[in-house]
């Protein structure tokens, strides 16, 4: 099989962690790594024998693949640029800053047979990927706590943190929203720091979503209630616990409960991302989190912030 040209174009925190997962691939040939500080690029190129560039334009048709890990600002124009070119594009979350940007670059993606990929990392943690999918969900309750740390508080914490578990939900549920309730307050920065939602959907689930950027502990928990069953997943440490109604009887007409749990090795799931979107390109098959996975997530996270900035507090 033919190594495919790959490029990381941001070297920033998790820009290198992209570029040594592609170096680390048989069926990958790291090229070149871009970022604007030329010392950063530099860096990461020499760990890993690529080229070092502070523009990615020379790039443009001469690679396969690219990562585009760069802020949120320039997804919409550098995956434009390399879709147009020719290249797959796995950009991270979120897709862009405007759904009419994302739909553009579905359309393009489309028209040049290209995969367009979504960092979306927690589809790829094992605890969720264990989960049955043979009962769809009555009610989820999310938890995504998180100390404080500057380096993404560029972005409200809906966008930060909260768009997992839109994702994740939006997937499981597989229905459209009815109505959506915000509440959520700034505390440390300009933006909204800790927020709660309240997602109706049409088919009757309902979601209620806490994220929180200025917690004292991590927690990143998703418990799902289903007809016959209560599913509990930490993904902070990989453990999927299932409550099922058993075959037996705990008290005369009321059935007992059966509990599993499961607790995943330690993986790599951004190597699991990274591996799939390959595989993609090899296979021509859709990738999990597609580029419409991806606009969905981002057109409910901006209704969540409007509503926010709407019923913001008054100081």
């Amino acid at each position: 099989m033919k190594k495919l040209k790959c490029a990381v174009i941001g070297t920033g925190y998790l820009g290198r962690f992209h570029a040594e997962k592609y170096a680390g691939l048989a069926d990958c040939e790291l090229v070149a790594v871009v970022d604007i500080d030329e010392v950063a690029a530099q860096t990461v190129a020499d760990k890993h024998g690529s080229a070092a560039l502070t523009s990615y334009q020379s790039l443009l048709g001469n690679v396969d693949a690219v990562s585009i890990v760069v802020p949120t600002t320039l997804h919409y124009r550098v995956a434009k640029d390399f879709l147009n070119a020719g290249a797959h594009v796995l950009v991270e979350k979120p897709i862009t800053v405007t759904v009419a940007e994302a739909d553009e670059l579905i359309a393009l993606a489309k028209a040049k047979q290209r995969v367009l990929q979504v960092g979306h990392l927690e589809r790829f943690n094992p605890a969720i990927i264990g989960l049955d999918r043979e009962e769809k969900p009555l009610f989820i309750e999310a938890h995504r706590l998180a100390p404080f740390n500057p380096r993404a508080n560029d972005v409200s914490v809906v966008l930060d943190l909260m768009i997992h578990d839109i994702d994740i939900i939006l997937a499981l549920v597989d229905s459209e929203i009815d109505r959506i309730d915000a509440s959520g307050t700034p505390v440390l920065t300009e933006g909204i720091d800790i927020a709660n939602v309240r997602l109706l959907f049409k088919n009757g689930c309902v979601a209620n979503v806490t994220a929180s950027r200025i917690s004292m502990k991590l927690e990143r928990k998703m418990r799902l209630f289903r007809p016959s069953s209560y599913v509990s997943v930490d993904f902070q440490n990989r453990v999927l616990t299932q409550h099922r109604t058993g075959s037996k009887e705990m008290f005369p007409g009321i059935p007992e409960i059966e509990t599993e749990e499961t607790v995943f090795e330690s993986g790599d799931a951004l190597l699991a991302e990274i591996q799939h979107f390959v595989n993609c390109i090899h296979t021509g098959e859709n990738p999990l989190v597609s580029g419409s996975a991806g606009r969905r997530a981002l057109a409910t996270a901006i209704k969540i912030g409007e509503l926010l900035h709407t019923n913001r507090p008054i100081k």
